[in-house]
């Protein structure tokens, strides 16, 4: 249950009553009026909640809004609601005060709810995928990939948790350029291990990396000099597969190291070999979108787009300033290019599994191709606009002691997810990770493994922690925890503002999934632990009345299971000692 829109719904119901009294009574006049607008003042002191109703209606009703505000609120009954008082302040806002019954059922939602408290079915009959990482399997992980691993994976889970049907998808790019390259690359490195470096010239646009030459070696140490002598395309074929074969499941056991898991492993080349790429070129050839120039089939994209932004509202000269160009989709030798089949993958996603609504984690360097293959999906009436969601991710820079990091101290080379996740806990890795995607992040080694307060990942662990030791140990001294709080006992500010804390997440919960957005929730669940250390520190246990000390009990439980609830959400640990 989301108790703040519980709550805001109940003012929603008796604004609008008070309204109708007041229509009834004859001081306000009968018109169209603004929705009610419910929001959460920034500072306690103006109230729990506020509604800028009584402003907003000013103009239509003709009326200053402190009369209006005035009416409103001589004719709000609060028998029976959330609330103990409505006030007047300002020019006109309307501050709703929390009452004992607001506070009893954001408990008794908790104590009711358990794992299912926070969730919702906002996206209840959704079908939704989230592509994420899909890095090429040419090469390690790096820290981008590290990054989008996180936030897809819970961003998922946080889609899932909101009532959607979410699958999770790895995009293997094991067909086209990238794989050419990446077979020439192993090739000369295993040629030059028989015949020499200075015989062998190594591809200019190859793969340089160590890994390419460990794969070279590892082949000829396994099978000698069988290729050496073979047709060159039998032999990058051999050695692709050879090293695909080693790759992905490294990157698998990474990402599950990582505690990223995935429904599908979703491979290029199937949709080469089944024609399903040639077969959605000739769906856009169809539909009238495409034209032949040098012996190549190109894309009117700059057509499309053309159209999309004029329907949008953007004047045909501000258009003319984006130097929009077309793209080729298949080239003069007769090969599909990557982005005909990344337009035939996401085809595949709409047409074919029927998902409404997919999002992909990309790096910021994709920036360019989102509205490309938008408009590519609009072409052939899959609405690409509404239903393909972008999330670019910025870069990451990892720091030691203020300092940029670039190389691994265990392997001298670039840092790749392996390394990190040997050098920091996994927990840490998956909650720094999870800062908002549009910005750049600075990743601090030192502080994702400091085993204090300034660690936040170690903070809100802690604060679970420590709840479970309390429990443990008031519980073998013969404390009972009831099955409820008795909220008439939690009057200190300090147990009402912990509270007020607990009923939020579920509303944290639900912008994370509206904004595509973790980062709500590690916000929220520090804010959550330092709520719950200041009312340990202030509100006693030990020695109170049995009445109080088992309140608060039940209390710090409650905040034990939104803890444990968040925790979930991120892929993080609840721990019960520390």
């Amino acid at each position: 249950m989301n108790m703040i829109e519980q709550a805001k719904e109940q003012i929603v119901s008796l604004t609008l009553e008070a309204y109708r009294a007041a229509v009834d009574a004859g001081t306000l006049s009968e018109v169209e009026l603004p929705a009610v607008a419910v929001e959460i003042p920034k500072d306690s002191a103006n109230g729990d909640f506020t509604t800028t109703f009584a402003l907003a209606a000013a103009k239509a009703l003709r009326k200053a809004p402190k009369v209006i505000a005035a009416e409103l609120a001589g004719r709000i009954n609060l028998t029976d609601t959330y609330f103990k008082s409505v006030e007047i302040a300002g020019p006109g806002f309307l501050n709703f005060r929390n009452g004992e019954r607001w506070h009893d059922a954001v408990l008794s939602a908790i104590e009711a709810e358990q794992d299912a408290y926070g969730t919702c079915q906002d996206l209840r009959g959704q079908k939704i995928m989230v592509e994420f990482v899909s890095a090429n399997p040419t090469g390690p992980m790096h820290l981008g990939n590290a990054r989008g691993g996180v936030l897809g994976d819970t961003l998922a889970s946080i889609l899932s948790a909101c009532g959607a049907t979410v699958e999770r998808e790895f995009y293997v790019n094991d067909a086209g350029n990238q794989i050419d390259k990446f077979a020439h690359s192993i090739e000369a490195r295993y040629l030059q291990s028989f015949q020499g470096e200075d015989a062998v010239p190594f591809p200019e646009d190859g793969y340089h990396g160590d890994d390419i030459r460990e794969l070279a070696e590892r082949y000829a140490q396994t099978y000698g000099d069988k290729l050496v002598n073979v047709a060159p395309a039998e032999r990058c074929a051999e050695l692709a597969r050879f090293g695909l074969d080693i790759n992905l499941p490294k990157m698998k056991a990474d990402l599950q190291r990582y505690k990223v898991s995935y429904d599908t492993w979703f491979l290029e080349s199937t949709l080469h070999e089944s024609g399903y790429v040639a077969d959605t070129v000739n769906a856009l050839v169809d539909a009238g979108w495409t034209y032949e120039k040098d012996g190549a089939l190109w894309l009117k994209t700059s057509e499309i787009l053309r159209e999309n932004l004029l329907k949008a509202g953007k004047k045909p000269s501000e258009i003319d300033k984006l130097n929009l160009k077309d793209d080729v989709l298949r080239r003069a030798n007769g090969f599909y290019t990557y982005f005909a089949a990344d337009i035939a993958y996401h085809r595949n996603k709409f047409a074919v599994r029927g998902f409404d609504r997919v999002i992909n984690i990309w790096g910021a360097d994709h920036h360019g191709h989102v509205a490309r293959l938008k408009a590519a999906l609009d072409a052939i009436g899959l609405d690409g606009s509404n239903r393909l969601d972008i999330i670019l991710m910025q870069l990451v820079k990892l720091l030691r002691d203020g300092e940029i990091v670039r190389m691994s101290k265990r392997t001298g080379k670039a840092i790749s997810l392996s390394d990190l996740l040997d050098e920091v806990p996994i927990d840490a890795a998956r909650w720094f990770f999870n800062a908002r995607p549009e910005t750049q992040m600075e990743f601090d080694l030192g502080l994702a493994v400091r085993e204090d307060a300034e660690n936040p990942v170690y903070y809100v662990k802690y604060a679970h922690a420590r709840i479970c030791s309390l429990l443990r140990t008031l519980s073998a001294e013969g404390a009972v925890i009831p099955a409820h709080a008795d909220i008439c006992l939690l009057t200190d500010d300090t147990e009402r503002a912990l509270i007020k804390a607990l009923a939020r997440f579920g509303e944290e919960v639900r912008l994370c999934a509206r904004d595509y957005d973790p980062s709500h929730l590690n916000r929220y669940l520090q804010d959550l632990a330092g709520y719950f250390h200041r009312f340990y520190t202030v509100c006693r246990m030990k020695g109170e009345a049995a009445e109080l000390q088992s309140a608060r009990l039940k209390l710090a439980d409650d905040t034990r299971v939104v803890l444990r609830n968040g925790l979930r959400l991120l892929g993080i640990e609840a721990p019960e000692k520390m």
